[in-house]
């Protein structure tokens, strides 16, 4: 048909968003307090394309808080936007303004962002001393990007998500971008999700089970006003923590460009990843919006219902700021619940993916007026609904409001990534004193933050270190961070990063340190892969990645961020200590036993399924423990609750310089100790192929060198 001879019928008010029928297109929007709705339809995706604007009609096209209607005829890939007219109070909260275009919440596709002019969409004028008082008049129609209308059909070739357990994952946290856009990766198709596609044959080498992607929901990179005050160029939102619109995959990751286009390949990418064995899990970020406080711009939520999407102050005109980054999602009210449990079942049914992990999800714990509360509806909805039964639920514990739940996240199911497992590893590393029993905590699943509420190991999400800190690399190579290129005077970033230089700062450390470094490097990995709880690796510490010191690298999208595919050949001996590692974990059922060691003997052989040691082979004394530790874990199948029988294992750890010989239990049942790993020798030596495991000098002595870790199995010679 052409553009502009539109039939506008009454429509549904339910599904939300924009829905293909089999006669047209139903549109479905919320808002509850807009005096009147209108529907922009686009004939291009063009700053001066024609469009045309219907008014809905209250009577016809509105059902309770929900406006509505059908376009006849209108085919998928139909380009769309909203205006919604009302009070324009901010001190009560209303902040509707009729000349903003808005993007529906239900979107499922934005068209390209390259002229999207933040500054056109606030719906004040900044220019007024009043500030976010006043009025704008300024029409941003040719500006905003545009929602697609989006056919769901996709042959999935009978994919379904894979729903790996969560004790036998190994988990990997990357950027769909970083991943492939260096020219190092050699990619046809890079820093896209066809990009990934093409690295799958490398994941199933290294031999991970899942990846957890920064955020690939819709984001506007180019929010950042500041730039590099190294190299004068716009800094730019990289990691994506700041959404625009949660069911729609983001533009600038698809090679297809057409409108529409990044749906299906983000589904390619998955049904290609699935088929290879590898999950997929997405970082989302329901905490906050892209819109900022009251001086940020009004694209969406602000201009649809401002006091029902977020949490506001006493005073109205501002908002509570949980988050860090201006405002805060009111994530309990029942309209919010909805629309969150409507996306993440999308991004399940439709999209295939296998878990989410939640940033901030504390914030998903707070009331209407910001409190904690003790059973928030929307995180028992989320663990309870029968649809994401089987998908993968990590939260990230906190929220910059001061809420820290880690061990007490509500809920029910929940994983969370556990903080205290990394602080704790990286002191015992850095041989900070009295860390011997933080250190016994977290290898043994840590029940204090766990047990007490009838959670799991695998609910523990160990790991060393991710997108937000220091590389492994870096955190081995820097005291302190080198935040200068992010433009706050080096403000921004933690401070107790507990990392160690061990002699000088950065690069060009003399063999000895380098040297030190890669095995301490190798520690955290071993340490990381033998504990109770579910491993997370982060992008590139497996090539060696460094950010040159930088700890919050949100805004560098360039050599700082990106994977230098270089340095697999230059590390390959780590990235081979790394692989075998991950593959040691997953050959053990030992290290991935469902319930928390208990002390005691579970298959009547007179060991406990667990047995802690110091240097000398006694029991230990955990007041007065120095730097070493040792353990024995019985591999019986009673005691790893497992179909099989495992080897037994017995671990030593010496967190300070000094070489210690440690004295060793005896072997049971005529087996005989044998080395599988020890970190202080140089590859290929510090770690052995299955059934190439080194005979021991001594049957009763071995000796560990300073800041190292060995794993012995027993095996029948």
């Amino acid at each position: 048909m052409s553009f502009g001879n539109f039939i506008v019928e009454n429509g549904k008010p339910l599904p939300l968003g924009a829905v293909l029928t089999d006669t047209g297109v139903n549109f479905s929007l919320f808002s509850r307090n807009a005096l009147s709705v209108i529907l922009i339809l686009f004939e291009s995706p063009d700053s001066d394309s024609a469009y045309e604007e219907i008014i809905l009609d209250k009577q016809k096209n509105r059902t309770g808080d929900v406006w509505h209607c059908h376009i006849r005829d209108l085919k998928a890939g139909a380009l769309y936007l909203y205006r919604a007219d009302g009070p324009y109070l901010p001190e009560k909260g209303f902040r509707f303004n009729v000349h903003k275009t808005l993007i529906d919440p239900y979107a499922k596709a934005l068209t390209d962002f390259d002229q999207w002019d933040l500054q056109s969409c606030m719906g004040y004028n900044p220019q007024e001393p009043s500030g976010d008082l006043s009025y704008s008049y300024r029409d941003d129609s040719a500006t905003q990007p545009r929602c697609v209308v989006i056919d769901d059909a996709f042959d999935w070739q009978g994919d379904m998500p894979l729903n790996y357990p969560l004790r036998f994952s190994v988990l990997y946290e990357t950027h769909v971008r970083g991943l492939t856009i260096h020219p190092s990766a050699g990619s046809q198709y890079p820093g896209t999700f066809r990009g990934v596609i093409e690295k799958i044959p490398f994941f199933k080498d290294l031999g991970i089970t899942s990846l957890e992607f920064l955020p690939i929901q819709e984001f506007n990179e180019r929010e950042l006003p500041r730039l590099n005050p190294r190299t004068g160029k716009p800094l730019v939102n990289y990691w994506g923590y700041s959404t625009a619109a949660f069911f729609a995959p983001k533009g600038s990751y698809s090679w297809d460009k057409t409108p529409g286009g990044q749906v299906g390949e983000f589904k390619e990418m998955v049904r290609e990843l699935h088929k290879a064995g590898i999950e997929v899990i997405l970082d989302v970020v329901f905490n906050h919006t892209a819109e900022g406080n009251e001086r940020g711009p009004t694209f969406s939520f602000r201009g649809l219902d401002n006091t029902i999407y977020y949490i506001l102050d006493e005073n109205k005109r501002y908002y509570k700021n949980f988050s860090g980054c201006g405002n805060t999602v009111n994530c309990n009210h029942p309209v919010v619940r909805t629309l969150i449990m409507d996306c993440l079942r999308y991004w399940v049914t439709e999209m295939h993916v296998d878990g989410f992990r939640f940033d901030l999800g504390s914030i998903l714990g707070r009331d209407q007026q910001g409190r904690l509360m003790e059973n928030p509806p929307v995180l028992e909805q989320i663990a309870e609904d029968p649809v994401l039964r089987n998908t993968k639920l990590i939260a990230e514990a906190w929220d910059a409001g001061g809420a820290y739940q880690v061990g007490w996240f509500p809920g029910g199911r929940w994983a969370e990534w556990n903080d205290r497992f990394r602080d704790d590893v990286r002191k015992f590393w850095r041989s900070d004193p009295h860390q011997v029993r933080h250190l016994a905590t977290r290898l043994s699943g840590s029940s204090d933050l766990y047990l007490r509420d009838g959670r799991k190991p695998f609910h523990s999400i160990n790991f060393v270190t991710s997108h937000d800190g220091f590389t492994l690399w870096d955190l081995v190579s820097y005291e302190k961070k080198h935040n200068e290129e992010n433009g706050e005077e080096n403000r921004d970033g933690g401070d107790a990063n507990y990392s160690s230089n061990y002699g000088i700062e950065g690069e060009g450390a003399d063999p000895a340190i380098q040297s030190l470094r890669i095995q301490q490097i190798k520690n955290f990995i071993a340490t990381l892969m033998v504990s109770l709880g579910t491993p997370m690796v982060l992008g590139g510490d497996e090539l060696g990645r460094t950010q040159l010191g930088n700890n919050n690298a949100y805004c560098q999208d360039n050599e700082i961020s990106w994977y230098d595919w270089s340095l697999l050949e230059k590390n390959k001996d780590l990235f081979r200590f790394i692989k075998g590692m991950i593959a040691f974990r997953l050959r053990h059922h030992g290290f991935m036993r469902p319930e928390f060691y208990t002390g005691r003997d579970g298959n009547y052989n007179a060991i406990p399924d667990i047995s802690w040691f110091d240097e000398k082979g006694n029991s230990p004394d955990w007041e007065k423990m120095g730097a070493c530790l040792a353990l024995r874990m019985d591999g019986s199948r009673a005691d790893i609750l497992a179909d099989q029988d495992d080897n037994d294992f017995f671990i030593m750890f010496n967190g300070g310089e000094a070489p210690i010989p440690f004295a060793l239990c005896e072997a049971l049942e005529g087996k005989t100790w044998v080395r599988a790993v020890d970190t202080s020798l140089a590859s290929p030596e510090d770690i052995t192929p299955p059934g190439e495991e080194q005979p021991l000098a001594r049957p009763d002595i071995y000796p560990v060198k300073g800041h190292s870790v060995v794993i012995l199995v027993s095996k029948f010679l």
